[in-house]
């Protein structure tokens, strides 16, 4: 009798019998020496043991129990198999730079809630990573944009995640389509959700990965992905480019085009990217440049020039993309020459701007001048004001601007003279002073820009020629033309020549480094011992207190300022004294005197402050000017026909009208 078809395979027993008989013979157990040879893998006894124990699920699977000696392990992706050591084979998409991609085919009917995962490595920030479709339509997008995440349904609704994906490492992208919302996950962190129509998966349609046959249609994604793909999903179902050794449910892979077994990266350094000596060293799909001392950049493309002390000690070093410059300040004097310039054939820029610093006490000079032909410039400085004079092409006009405010002070300015509008051929300039950009000085005419300077034009600075008046007097600091320095350096007088392409060069002599004026204190112009100090090109004097004047050469008039508020000022060898008043003391007679202060009202007289005098008020037992004297009863005399008093203690007289006085005192009364 057959128990089991051919398709079928029994498996083994695991369990435990007891008092088996076969022909009345005890079959199980059988152990020990009269054991049937035929027993493999029997063991006497009957105990059951937590398998789980033993950690038989690898790479972090999860053991879970599962009956009588046995366990299940629950694999994290991508890991499959009973033991979670079946690892989904990475694809690898674009290598070196080539365009692939693949197809499966749907074989089941998931319907209008379904899961598309995968884990996803890349480094660029564009490129198609799948499309579901049908024969009319392609229903479900999901591409990287600026290396994040898009998904888009029906052509329509779109969710873009927050986070970035392209920096290198493996990431969970997890699309749920529902019947209403489309939800977006990324290592199971919610990049967001969209209301959406429902879409419809059926057995049929086509699913692309990694671009599509038609070159042009994945350019509207971002071009073909460059990067791993691996256990790719929708639902359950496994998307295999290459199959794991178990058996999984998978849809049918149709196409695989150029498309390695692997998630190997480029080789980026093939090339040698680096510059200046760099060395390479691969990443995953990227590199790395170990520059030499001095270079700095991704490829090593920046050098440090001022690291490397290219200019004079008496320089200041300034880095640019392309090289450096050596600033340093120039004295102009009357006894020294003008410096010329010429570009060196090679300036390409469009020269539409020119920036300088300086310094001068003079009202008028000439700062910058070039000519050719008909076309000039001249920078000046006219009665205090800085002016901007411009010809430019014949078609464009003459213009003339001058600055508001004044820059012959002696202090330093920055000075920009641009074009207002750098794109036309023909615009209004500016001047900007001292960066107060919220204040310039607009032209009321258009000219053209500064490119005859480029090549072949001798461009002056510190007079309008070698022989001509209204030389500047004063300093300059560093001096560009579109960008470009007008070095005060020659290449032979620095220690390294600049690298960059487009240059100014100095043509003329050397100038005098450093910023200086006259010596305006020597001889010394202050008298009667004042103390000079230089302000350039200008000194003031210090005068000690007793002299005035630009020279100190005045003695002071202290009684000419009226220094005596409230009486007489004379003029004395320490300076003056004051006469005060009645009335106010002080050195400047400046405080009124309190005539109470050192009253002699006696007794408890009170005194009361009058104009520059005061009175006593006297208690009623004294009198006198001074309340010194007692003050004695009074009697009251007379009858019904007259009547007196009689004062200080006198007594009524029987004489009529006289008083008995008291001695020390006389009169009538």
């Amino acid at each position: 009798m057959d128990y089991f078809n051919d398709n079928e395979t029994a498996s083994g027993f695991l369990g435990c019998m007891r008092d088996v008989w076969l022909d009345s013979h005890i079959v199980v157990p059988g152990l020990g020496l009269r054991s049937p040879a035929n027993q493999l893998n029997v063991k006497q006894g009957c105990s059951d043991w937590d398998r789980c124990k033993e950690n038989p699920c690898q790479n972090r699977g999860r053991c879970v129990k599962s009956g009588w000696r046995s366990f299940s392990c629950e694999c994290h992706r991508p890991y499959e198999g009973e033991h979670c050591l079946d690892e989904h084979v990475a694809a690898r998409f674009g290598s070196e730079d080539l365009e692939s991609y693949a197809v499966f085919t749907v074989e089941d009917n998931p319907g209008d809630s379904n899961s598309v995962s995968m884990f996803v490595r890349t480094r660029r920030s564009q490129g198609l990573l799948l499309v579901l479709s049908n024969t009319t339509s392609q229903y479900l997008r999901v591409w990287l944009e600026n290396g994040k995440v898009k998904v888009q349904i029906n052509n329509f609704e779109s969710l873009l995640g927050r986070e970035t994906v392209s920096d290198g490492h493996f990431h969970l992208i997890t699309v749920l389509v529902e019947p209403e919302s489309l939800s977006l996950f990324m290592s199971a962190k919610s990049q967001g959700r969209v209301p959406i129509r429902s879409v419809l998966v059926q057995a049929g349609d086509a699913v692309h990965v990694g671009g599509l046959p038609d070159r042009h249609a994945s350019l509207a994604f971002g071009g073909y992905f460059k990067g791993c793909i691996q256990d790719l999903r929708i639902n359950s179902r496994r998307l295999q480019f290459y199959p794991v050794s178990v058996p999984v449910s998978s849809y049918q892979l149709q196409s695989l085009m150029k498309v390695t077994h692997g998630c190997t990266g480029d080789n980026s350094c093939t090339n040698n990217p680096c510059l200046h000596g760099g060395v390479c060293y691969s990443l995953w799909d990227d590199f790395t440049c170990s520059c030499p001392p001095n270079i700095a950049g991704q490829r090593c493309e920046e050098v440090r020039w001022c690291e490397l002390s290219p200019c004079p000690s008496s320089a200041v070093c300034q880095a640019h993309t392309l090289g450096f410059e050596c600033l340093v300040n120039v004295s102009l004097r009357s006894d020294s020459h003008i410096i010329t310039y010429r570009g060196n054939g090679k300036i390409q820029r469009y020269l539409s701007s020119i920036s300088m610093h300086f310094r001068t006490r003079q009202q008028n000079a000439t700062l910058l001048h070039a000519e050719r032909d008909s076309q000039f410039i001249t920078i000046s400085i006219h009665d205090g004001h800085l002016v901007l004079e411009l010809q430019g092409e014949k078609q464009t006009s003459y213009v003339y601007i001058h600055s508001l405010d004044l820059v012959s002070d002696g202090q330093w300015h920055k000075a920009d003279f641009s074009m207002d509008s750098p794109v036309l051929q023909s615009s209004r300039w500016r001047i900007v002073l001292d960066e107060r950009w919220e204040k310039p000085s607009i032209s009321f005419t258009s000219s053209g820009d500064l490119d005859f300077l480029r090549e072949d034009v001798d461009i002056i600075l510190g007079g309008l020629g070698p022989n001509s008046e209204g030389n500047f007097i004063g300093c300059l600091g560093s001096v560009e033309i579109g960008g470009l320095a007008l070095p005060h350096y020659s290449e032979v007088e620095m220690n390294l020549p600049r690298p960059q392409e487009e240059q100014f060069l100095r043509t003329s002599g050397t100038p005098y480094f450093g910023c200086w004026g006259s010596n305006v204190c020597e001889p010394d112009p202050c008298q009667n011992e004042g103390v000079c100090e230089d302000l350039f090109d200008l000194f003031k004097c210090h005068c000690p207190s007793d002299w005035d004047g630009q020279r100190c050469e005045f003695t002071v008039d202290d009684c000419a300022s009226n220094p005596c508020v409230h009486g007489a000022c004379r003029a004395i060898s320490s300076g003056y004294e004051c006469s005060c008043d009645a009335g106010y003391t002080g050195r400047r007679c400046e405080t009124e005197v309190d005539v109470c202060a050192h009253h002699k009202c006696s007794n408890g007289g009170t005194c009361l402050r009058g104009l520059k005098h005061y009175s006593c008020l006297c208690p009623r037992s004294t009198t006198g000017p001074f309340c010194r004297y007692p003050k004695l009863p009074v009697s009251f005399c007379g009858n019904e026909r007259w009547n007196y008093s009689c004062f200080n203690g006198g007594n009524c007289s029987s004489v009529e009208d006289n008083c008995d006085c008291l001695p020390g005192f006389t009169g009538q009364w």
